[in-house]
């Protein structure tokens, strides 16, 4: 099998990446410590329980990284796209080590498990690494990752505002006026947390898509109170059912991906009918927001690029902005054809929840937010390469719209800027500024004494000599004035000058329409606009 939740931590460990804290920490200090280190944190001295707390593990780029068996964050994308095109589907073993102790029914009780609590305004400890799995009689299994809210010793509420496919198992089983069984797996791989996390149409498998990522078959085990399987490598398993209550019941508030305080929500109740777990089990506690963006973002990456392949669109790079939120923004670097800037800008509005898209020329970094931005200041006329596009469907925890009831889906507005070079300007406008020399002048040799050799001065005869050597160069072509310099650099700078000067003077002197010197009157010379 490869690498497991605790094989991850082990080499978080080995790499420096998580420091373990061995003395007493009260609960409540938890998240600010993790936010602010360098590092995950592994609090095995949790004051007022018996199980320790591990959190921050995917809480940076390099963990990410380092969580999916990559090398660079570009990784992650082109293994989740080799995920999605050859899914592994999970596998179902009999025996599971998170079946070593198990309480039911009466005996349940969330209150011995270290839940933390994170921003000053929680609602309440909120189980934030669950990998959530339900069945529905037509639509087959989903997973995902959902925030439980603890209530009461063996009561929650699950976080389903946000329109998607459990919201839909969730709403059919209230309509039917039954309860929705679900499984909720806690301590995973980052693999089941990337799958699980994906954002699938129905009928996708997301552990099928957990098991492309790892390389081989996620392992299920079967649950003892509900007819459904969790992920059997997990530390603790809750059994439980979304009760049919609707989304009526207050919870939260909630750190965001946003980077914000979400509002009240209002969801169902899910109650608890039994928890197992390892004797030895680790409670891991996802930190909000950054551990849910590093491996959201590259969702995202896979999403875009899709898209643009389906239209004809050659990438050349992409950027999912973390000011963004990693769902929000992308800017995106395009090898343009005529037209392409504007099909671009739609094909990647298309794509899951994007709100803010820039298309660029591939001459530009989207990754340099000051390339970026001179790409806009230099290359849009409003009037024509902005694009709006009302009501399209929003994201109910998107801070900028006005709260919507429960289970009302609202729209946005999605802004495409195209930001690429126009058709009909010339490239020769948008050639940037570089320096004469730079590849052979350099500061630091200057600074460790090195010496330029003069050039020879001339006499005023000499010099008119030189002018009529560079008019025959310049009369077979146009040449730019530091090309000149160059060819000529046996002489002074100042003496080339004073040649080109001399040629100004008898009025032979001119440029070409991209400013390099020609002969006056020849073929190459730009012509006055009429």
């Amino acid at each position: 099998m490869t690498e497991s939740f605790r094989g991850f931590l082990d080499r978080l460990r080995q790499k420096g990446e998580l420091v373990d804290l061995h003395q007493a920490v009260d609960i409540r200090h938890i998240a600010t410590l993790v936010d602010q280190a360098q590092t995950a944190l592994y609090f095995h001295n949790v004051i007022g329980y018996d199980m320790p707390v591990v959190s921050g593990i995917i809480r940076s780029r390099e963990r990410a990284i380092m969580s999916m068996g990559c090398e660079t964050y570009r990784e992650i994308e082109d293994k989740l796209r080799n995920a999605l095109d050859h899914p592994i589907p999970p596998v179902m073993v009999k025996t599971s080590p998170t079946r070593e102790v198990t309480v039911i029914g009466d005996d349940v009780d969330l209150y011995k498990l270290p839940i933390p609590m994170c921003s000053v305004f929680d609602g309440g400890p909120v189980i934030t690494a669950g990998i959530v799995i339900a069945r529905d009689p037509e639509l087959g299994i989903n997973a995902g990752i959902y925030r439980f809210l603890v209530k009461e010793k063996n009561l929650t509420g699950i976080d389903i505002v946000t329109p998607n496919n459990m919201r839909l198992f969730a709403d059919r089983a209230f309509k039917a006026g039954k309860p929705l069984p679900i499984s909720i797996s806690i301590g995973n791989h980052p693999f089941e947390i990337m799958g699980a996390g994906y954002r699938a149409p129905l009928g996708v498998d997301e552990l099928a898509i957990a098991g492309g990522m790892r390389g081989e078959a996620v392992e299920l085990a079967q649950c003892q109170t509900i007819d459904l399987p969790y992920i059997a490598d997990s530390e603790i398993v809750i059994e439980a059912e979304i009760m049919p209550t609707g989304w009526t019941w207050p919870e939260g508030r909630f750190g965001e991906f946003t980077r914000l305080m979400g509002g009240l929500h209002w969801n169902p109740l899910v109650r608890i009918k039994a928890i197992s777990r390892r004797k030895d089990a680790v409670y891991y506690a996802l930190h909000m927001p950054w551990e849910n963006t590093w491996l959201a973002a590259p969702t995202r990456y896979a999403a875009i690029r899709a898209a643009l392949r389906t239209a004809g669109v050659q990438v050349k790079d992409i950027n999912v902005t973390l000011g963004g939120c990693a769902f929000w923004h992308a800017i995106i670097s395009i090898k343009k054809q005529a037209g392409e800037g504007k099909n671009a800008l739609l094909a990647a509005l298309s794509v899951m929840d994007l709100k803010h898209v820039v298309v660029v020329d591939d001459d530009i970094d989207v990754f340099n937010a000051n390339d970026v931005e001179w790409a806009i200041a230099t290359r849009v006329q409003g009037d024509r390469d902005i694009m709006i596009v009302t009501e399209a469907r929003g994201k109910p925890l998107d801070p900028s719209l006005p709260p919507t009831p429960p289970g009302i889906v609202p729209t946005t507005a999605k802004v495409g800027i195209d930001a690429t070079i126009s058709e009909g300007i010339p490239k020769e406008r948008f050639e940037r500024i570089s320096y004469a020399y730079a590849d052979t002048a350099k500061i630091d040799d200057y600074l460790k004494g090195k010496a330029d050799v003069p050039g020879k001065s001339a006499a005023d005869a000499e010099v008119v000599a030189l002018a009529e050597k560079i008019l025959s160069a310049i009369a077979e072509a146009p040449i730019y004035y530091t090309d000149i310099g160059e060819r000529f650099k046996t002489y002074a700078f100042a003496t080339v000058a004073r040649a080109i000067g001399h040629l100004h003077t008898t009025e032979r002197l001119w440029q070409d329409e991209r400013g390099r010197m020609c002969v006056r009157g020849s073929k190459f010379a730009a012509k006055a606009p009429s």
